[in-house]
């Protein structure tokens, strides 16, 4: 029997604690027992000891059902999405593809990168697997000898190396630092503005009118004290929108002898006509001063309607116009925050207020495009007015003094963007502006990809229109110098050319290219961190859209594409420059009892207006409202994208050739964009178009 040990008479005798014992047996069957310390040999058991087979067994099978789990949870979302694309796709029908037209000439140019960045990554493959690493590190030797040269596919490799580094790498190095360049000139543009912004936030500098500018009696009777104003709703085949535009105008807090109302229709929709006749009408039977006009002869878009209205006779008893497009919505309160602020300012030419968007959480389409035009009106918009008092015209929502459009020639039919047109030559005649942030405007956003791709179109093609056809008139205007320095180096080159040249010629085409070249990559702080700082001073005035930073970036650069396009379609008058598509629009609004009183109303004074009417408008009023019932069949349909589709295939191809060479940054750049192109190319983002 092995003998007993008392520890306790140890411990008793031991004075310091923690010193190891050790006790060796002279009996070599006995074990050697090494304790640590006194309160080891007390400690309890760990458990994975305790645990016998059927425990161990049950604990891998709980492992094995949470892994099991977690990758049926990824199988599905896959699958979901998967099907969610395949149900988009499904609408799609043989005339669902983009039309390229005249505009052929860039799809053209990426497929030729796209068919040689394929053929040299064939070539860079069947090198690779060879053995001949040259590209994974371009400061190896190449060999130059024949007795280095190992076979005619090896010769053609090093020729390759060769042209590569002596001819086509110096001209994008050349080209890549022009477009870098740029790149930081307008970052420090924007940064500029951004500390613009805060400086009038911090200053709290803003417009500011009086308290009582008008006298707020007899509002109902003479009010002589208000300003005659006209009111300007343009509008071409609004359906969805019509009627909550109107109402919300007819409801404008104005005298209403001081106020008249022209609803400038463009519609060649006979009946979309007979509906909004029928509007004026229940409008004008309330007391409303509204007026209906449509042109026989639709000439110059926009400007041409705009135009067409201003030379009625009784526009000369008018002393301001303000002018909303079909969506837009003002609140009641809008002329007495805007037309106070030309009182005693015989210099201002126009107020404009700013946007708010009833869909801008609709989709991620939306809330992207809420991040951009956030920044132009809170930014851009704002720093413009306060500093230099001129910014561009928005086109709506805005406030002109009618001797101003006059003196400055008035609506022009020779661009797509009259309204930047018309605010170039207002300021070369000397007029200043007033942006007020707090004065809100309720609009919508394009819903779909096709409708927002038009729209960009338009907007930047007409400025390089307008850049070319008044260049003249800048140079020889009597303004300031520095202010000629503006129009031309900031607001249209810098803003206009410069911002889709670079971010189209950077991100789309050098850097697939350096892919092939590595002589030429691109620093990592050129494609990550400057975009990156960019995208924030971008969100910066809508804080909610930080979790967004990375689909902006992406869907920014995807957009580069589109607009570079239209700059160049607009400078040299190619393609489709002068064509105007009214953008589609899906008719929400967010102030829901708007429209609610206005049908409240309408059904009191039904008896009333009912009475007054003959017995011809009454059969035409009980058609249109029949015909407002009846539900009208929509179908939606997917587009193709040719130009994004071909740009996602030459960013994935060159994502491969980065992940040979072992680029981190760029490959995941690479790949997210290709796939980000790719899903716009598809028409995967935003609602389908109807």
């Amino acid at each position: 029997m092995a003998p007993r040990f008392v520890f306790s008479d140890l411990w008793v005798k031991e004075t310091r604690r923690g010193t190891p014992v050790v006790v060796k047996m002279e009996n070599p069957n006995y074990s050697i027992v090494e304790v640590e310390e006194p309160d080891s040999a007390f400690q309890p058991m760990e458990k994975s000891r305790g645990k016998n087979a059927k425990q161990v067994t049950w604990v891998l099978l709980l492992k094995a059902h949470k892994a099991v789990g977690c990758l049926t949870w990824l199988a599905t979302v896959f699958w979901s999405l998967l099907g969610s694309v395949k149900r988009r796709l499904s609408f799609t029908h043989p005339l669902g593809s983009e039309r390229l037209g005249r505009d052929r000439w860039l799809f053209s140019a990426i497929k030729l990168f796209l068919v040689a960045s394929l053929a040299i990554l064939g070539f860079e493959l069947v090198a690779y697997y060879r053995g001949w690493h040259y590209f994974k590190n371009p400061n190896l030797h190449i060999p130059t000898s024949k007795l280095e040269i190992q076979s005619l596919f090896h010769l053609l490799y090093v020729g390759w190396l060769s042209l590569r580094a002596d001819y086509i790498a110096p001209p994008i190095k050349a080209l890549s630092k022009f477009c870098i360049v740029l790149f930081l000139v307008q970052s420090v543009d924007r940064l500029i503005l951004c500390l613009g912004c805060f400086w009038i936030k911090f200053k709290k500098i803003k417009p500011r009118i009086n308290d009582d500018p008008f006298r707020n009696d007899d509002v109902e009777g003479s009010g002589s004290e208000y300003p005659m104003v006209l009111v300007q709703i343009p509008m071409c085949n609004e359906r969805e929108v019509y009627e909550q535009s109107m109402s919300a105008v007819c409801q404008l807090d104005w005298p209403k002898d001081r106020l008249l109302i022209q609803v400038l229709d463009d519609s060649d929709d006979e009946s979309i006509q007979q509906l909004i006749r029928a509007e004026v009408t229940k409008w004008s039977q309330k007391g409303v001063n509204i007026i209906y006009r449509h042109r026989l002869v639709r000439t110059g878009y926009k400007a041409g309607n705009l135009k067409s209205a201003m030379s009625c006779d009784y526009v000369e008893a008018y002393e301001f116009v303000a002018i909303f497009d079909a969506d837009f919505q003002p609140n009641p309160d809008f002329l007495k925050l805007t037309v106070p602020h030309f009182k005693e300012k015989p210099e201002l030419g126009l107020v404009q207020a700013r946007w708010a968007f009833v869909n801008k959480d609709e989709n991620l389409l939306t809330r992207l495009q809420n991040i951009n035009l956030c920044f132009h009106f809170e930014v851009e918009q704002q720093v413009n007015g306060v500093f230099l008092n001129f910014f561009g015209f928005n086109g709506t929502a805005g406030v002109w003094r009618i001797k101003a459009l006059e003196e400055s020639g008035g609506w022009l039919e020779r661009t797509t963007v009259e309204d930047m047109d018309i605010a170039v030559r207002a300021h070369l005649h000397g007029w200043k502006f007033i942006y007020l942030n707090d004065v809100k405007v309720l609009c919508e956003v394009p819903e779909s990809y096709e409708a927002y791709k038009k729209q960009q179109h338009r907007w930047h093609s007409g400025p390089m229109q307008l850049f070319r056809l008044c260049l003249r008139s800048i140079l020889t205007s009597k303004i300031a110098m520095w202010k000629k320095a503006n129009l031309i180096l900031l607001f249209f080159l810098l803003r206009k050319l410069i911002l889709p040249f670079y971010s189209f010629t950077l991100f789309c085409v050098i850097l697939p290219i350096t892919m092939f070249v590595p002589e030429a990559e691109l620093p990592v702080w050129v494609i990550c961190y400057v975009p990156i700082f960019m995208s924030l001073l971008n969100i910066l005035p809508a804080p909610k859209s930080f979790p967004f930073i990375v689909p902006y970036l992406l869907f920014e650069n995807t957009m580069s594409v589109t607009k570079f396009n239209a700059m160049v379609s607009g400078l040299f008058q190619l393609g489709s420059s002068y064509e105007w598509i009214v953008t589609k629009k899906a008719g929400r609004s967010s102030e829901s009892d708007l429209l609610g009183l206005t049908d409240i109303e309408s059904k009191k004074m039904a008896n009333q207006i009912l009475r007054g009417v003959s017995d011809s408008e009454l059969l035409e009023i009980s058609q249109v409202e029949e015909q407002k019932k009846q539900p009208v069949s929509v179908k939606k349909t997917n587009k193709i994208f040719h130009k994004e589709l071909a740009l996602a295939f030459l960013l994935l191809t060159a994502a491969v050739r980065s992940l040979l060479a072992s680029q981190g940054v760029h490959f995941y750049f690479l790949l997210f964009q290709g796939l980000t192109f790719l899903l716009v190319g598809l028409d995967l983002i935003g609602e389908q178009m109807s």
